[in-house]
Parts: structure tokens; sequence; C-alpha cells
């Protein structure tokens, strides 16, 4: 079984940010798998189902992008799961807007909501595909670059990110990481 975790912050007020990149595409998942994310367990809302024949549980945790690895952990214990099971999908200002980037483990550099992760896993040993939002212009301080809204036009340019690193989440299940790495990075 592989717990896929989107990064995001819950309320309404920061469903169309750059930060919320994990939710939208744990959204895209479970709208093409017909996966209900619809239960709630852990500050965390979730479904189940199948993606590529392997079993999936879709995390959205609900404890806000600085203590997602709060609902993570728990989910980890329940299920009993290896760090190799879990997924983590977040944002990215170092990546440009439409491209991600795969990784097999690594730091968690400046973004808090993986910080919170590696903090409560005490580990950098878990995969995550990072989804490009880009840097802020010089005039845009960077907490409202990831948290303000954003434009159709700009949403669209995201938009591909996000499909890639849904398309990438089912190589990875279907093929391996290595596959998904080698094509998507």
């Amino acid at each position: 079984m592989f717990l896929i975790v989107g990064l995001g912050n819950p309320e309404a007020d920061y469903s169309r940010t750059r930060h919320n990149m994990g939710f939208d595409v744990i959204n895209k998942l479970a709208i093409e798998y017909n996966i209900e994310m619809n239960r709630t367990k852990f500050n965390g809302i979730y479904g189940s189902g199948i993606i590529e024949n392997e079993k999936v549980i879709l995390l959205k945790p609900q404890t806000f992008m600085n203590l997602s690895g709060e609902s993570i952990i728990q989910f980890k214990q329940f299920y009993k799961l290896e760090n190799s099971d879990i997924l983590v999908i977040l944002d990215d200002i170092d990546i440009e807007p439409g491209n991600i980037r795969i990784k097999r483990k690594g730091s968690a550099g400046s973004h808090n909501g993986l910080k919170s992760v590696v903090f409560s896993l005490k580990t950098e040993d878990f995969a995550r595909i990072r989804v490009g939002i880009g840097k802020p212009s010089q005039d845009i301080e960077l907490i409202e670059h990831v948290i303000g809204h954003i434009s159709d036009n700009e949403y669209a340019l995201l938009e591909d990110g996000i499909i890639k690193a849904k398309e990438a989440i089912k190589t990875i299940l279907k093929d391996g990481i290595e596959v998904a790495m080698n094509k998507y990075n």
C-alpha cells in the first residue's frame, strides 16, 4: 500500500494558491480514479482506492502546511507503512511553473511543510514530487507569492505541472521511481 500525500493549506482562502499544488495533484488523481476524498482521520481528509494495480491512500493533511507531518506520521503508524511506501507532493519556488522534479530522498530545503514531514518521520528518506511554482518577482514578498491567489492564465501554466505530477505518480506506481525520474526530471 502507498500513502500519497499532497501538501497544502485546508481553508477555502488557500484553495487557488501556489502553496496548494499538492492538494491539486491529489484532487486530479482522485477524480481520474474515482477515489472519494470524503473520510477524515488523523487530521487529514483521505480516500483509498487502486491506481495502477496498487492499493493507495490519498491524503490531504488538514493541519496547515507547517504541521503536515503530524497527520502523515499517524497514517504511517496506523497502517504500518515503511518510508518507501510514502510519496509527498509539494510546491517548489526553485522550479519553473509547468515543471516537476522527482526525488527518492533529500533535504527539506526552505519548505516548511516538508520540514514538518522530515521532523515527524525522523528521516529525509521518502520520495517526493516537487511541482514548480517559480520565484516571486522582486516586488512581491515570498509569503504573498506562495499563498496569494493567482489568475486563470497563470493557473493554466501551473496546471501543466500538476498534470505532470499526476502522470509521474502513475509511472512510479506502475514502473518504479527510477523510470519516473528518467522520464520527468
